[in-house]
């Protein structure tokens, strides 16, 4: 048994960093050049198999395809939160005519 192992002091290690937000990550991708290497596709790997490489068109509808959902999904968010926003006026439009059908039963008896 070693004594001396229970002892030892453990390093402290720094904290990770928190992950990035939808929307970091959103902005991130909306600034990228269309030549940005992350929407390239890398060659082949010769493994004595011939695959077939994407014609640069095929790599551009991809491209576009992305670009058109990360616009359609920005739309979704900006139309959630006019829903959201149009719920609770609603909301608060009801509790308002519940007190003035209430107010106007008492002023009736």
């Amino acid at each position: 048994m070693n004594v001396g192992s229970k002892h030892k002091k453990r390093a402290v290690l720094p904290s990770r960093p928190d992950p990035p937000s939808v929307d970091q990550i959103l902005e991130d991708i909306n600034r990228a050049a269309p030549d940005d290497p992350v929407f390239s596709v890398p060659e082949p790997e010769q493994t004595g198999q011939d695959r077939a490489r994407p014609s640069d068109r095929d790599v551009e509808l991809r491209f576009q395809q992305c670009r058109q959902y990360l616009e359609l999904n920005e739309q979704l968010q900006e139309a959630r939160g006019r829903l959201l926003r149009q719920r609770e006026e609603l909301r608060a439009a009801g509790e308002q005519l519940k007190n003035d059908v209430a107010e106007v039963k008492g002023q009736a008896l």
